[in-house]
């Protein structure tokens, strides 16, 4: 891996999600009472501490949750990991949003590993019944780095594929 001030950008991205995500974490645990909702913004936004045994919206495979989306966050790092050395250097969002991903995937398993309870989500926003699942930081910049990735992959493609002979695109070859 070339080292440079994005690869440092993106190590950086990832510690400051992780941290950022287990201090607040740590926080909530410490001053919320479970399930009982702390008014931010009126009933539009508040904390509410929540462990989450499944992944995301809720989803549980059971009895072996725990074991099956750790092992899902480990195999999910490691192809994080590969698209980041094949990543260069001058590719700064795309490594932006690969940290993002990445920080967030670490944040999540930390709590995984750490405890049986889950995962500790503490954010809730909706308008009166319709309530968004609970997340929290790392589930954020998850969520946001993975719209940036797909963002950065789909106009790569378009740049690749425009780069390409017009006759590979689909159009009807010259008339000789």
């Amino acid at each position: 891996m070339a080292s440079g001030a994005n690869r440092k950008m993106f190590w950086g991205v990832v510690l400051g999600v992780v941290v950022l995500d287990l201090v607040t974490k740590v926080i909530v645990v410490r001053s919320l009472p479970s399930h009982m909702p702390v008014r931010v913004a009126g009933d539009w936004v508040t904390l509410q501490l929540v462990y989450n045994r499944g992944a995301a919206f809720g989803i549980h495979v059971g009895d072996y949750s725990r074991v099956v989306f750790t092992a899902l966050a480990l195999l999910a790092l490691v192809v994080l990991g590969t698209m980041v050395r094949q990543t260069s250097e001058d590719q700064r969002v795309r490594l932006l949003a690969l940290g993002l991903v990445c920080g967030g995937a670490v944040g999540n398993l930390i709590d995984r590993i750490r405890s049986a309870r889950g995962v500790v989500d503490f954010i809730d926003v909706g308008v009166g019944a319709l309530r968004w699942p609970t997340f929290n930081v790392a589930d954020m910049a998850v969520t946001c780095g993975a719209i940036t990735l797909a963002l950065v992959l789909w106009a790569e493609g378009r740049h690749a594929e425009d780069g390409r002979p017009e006759q590979e695109k689909g159009a009807a070859p010259a008339a000789p």
